[in-house]
Parts: C-alpha cells; structure tokens; sequence
C-alpha cells in the first residue's frame, strides 16, 4: 500500500521550547488568499510564484486537493496560520526521472510566512513538527527533498534536522539539491539534540 495513502486529517506536535504547533489540510477558497501572500513575498522567490494571482494559488490548491499522491498542510502555530507544508509521493512526481524512489518514501516542501516579529528558533521548531508529522503521521521511511541548490536557508534548516545531501539534479525551472532523512537520521540530528 503506498504510504501517502495514510495522510492525517489533523496533526499536533508540542514542542519543548515553542509549544504548540498543528498542521490541517489546506482549504484552497478560504486559504488562498493568505497563501498568495505567502507565495508573492520576496522571501518565497523560490516556489517560483511571485507573479501569481490568487486566482492562480487557488487552482494549484485545488489541484493539489484532487491529486491522490499530493497534499497540503496549512501549519498553525498557537492556532494562527504561519507555514505551509506541502507533503507528496516521489514516485508520482518530477523526481522519479532523476533517482529511483523506494518504498517508504516521501517527499515535502515547507514555506514559512513572513514574520512581522521574528520569533528565535520559529523555523527550526516547524521542521521539528513538520517531520514529526511525516515520520509519524504518513509512516516515512525515509523523506526526500529537492530545494533549489541556491537557497542557502533551506540547506541549513534541513541539516538541522538530519538530511543528508546527495547530489545535484536538474528539475523543471531549477538546480536542485537532492537530499534525504531517515527516522535514525532525524532522532540522530540537531533538532533532537540538548540545544534543538
């Protein structure tokens, strides 16, 4: 049975220092319009959707909601929307053209709104929960990522949480990064360590 066939309606992660954060299911006509201001943002350059429109935000959504092997989490953090996860089977996307996805597998995008005050270690703490959900929540063996070989943040966030670089791929409109994460690598990493 493949794994993303097992999503979770809901999931709630309490972590030590944060506290609560929850992730629900993307509601695409009520969502959208604080997702296009998410996506627009100078800091989103790479979801590659500066120029869309809400109605362009809402159709994606609505794609994702009709696609089996493809779901989107809206991320709350003390109830109020503040990142967006977006969780999907490699075996039915891009990458299955640049390695070959084995059982288990699963693949995740996260966006982080813009924060009118910064909160320190927010970003890290919604990895955390983020892999909390894919490792408990959709039952990952193992967590695939593909982030633009530019966006030096991302690379930071996810070594914080254990993903191994691989190598360098080419996918559709950017060089990617190609990296991966067990369950042993992630309790192994930072984020579960004294000071995540």
């Amino acid at each position: 049975m493949n794994t993303l066939m097992k999503a979770p309606k809901t999931f709630y992660h309490l972590h030590e220092k944060l506290g609560d954060f929850g992730l629900r299911p993307v509601d695409p006509p009520t969502d959208s319009p604080l997702l296009h201001e998410w996506v627009t943002h100078p800091k989103a350059r790479y979801w590659m959707m500066q120029d869309a429109s809400v109605a362009d935000v809402l159709a994606e959504h609505e794609a994702i909601e009709m696609n089996p092997h493809h779901f989107a989490y809206m991320g709350l953090y003390h109830y109020r929307a503040r990142f967006l996860v977006e969780v999907y089977d490699p075996a039915h996307s891009e990458l299955a053209s640049v390695y070959d996805p084995a059982e288990g597998d699963v693949g995740m995008h996260v966006l982080t709104a813009p924060a009118e005050q910064p909160i320190p270690g927010f970003t890290k703490g919604v990895m955390t929960a983020v892999m909390h959900l894919l490792f408990d929540g959709f039952g990952a063996k193992r967590v695939v990522v593909e982030p633009d070989t530019g966006n030096e943040a991302i690379h930071r966030l996810n070594e914080h949480v254990g993903f191994r670089p691989d190598r360098t791929v080419k996918l559709e409109g950017k060089e990617a990064l190609l990296s991966f994460c067990t369950r042993m690598d992630f309790e192994r990493s930072a984020a579960k360590g004294v000071n995540a």
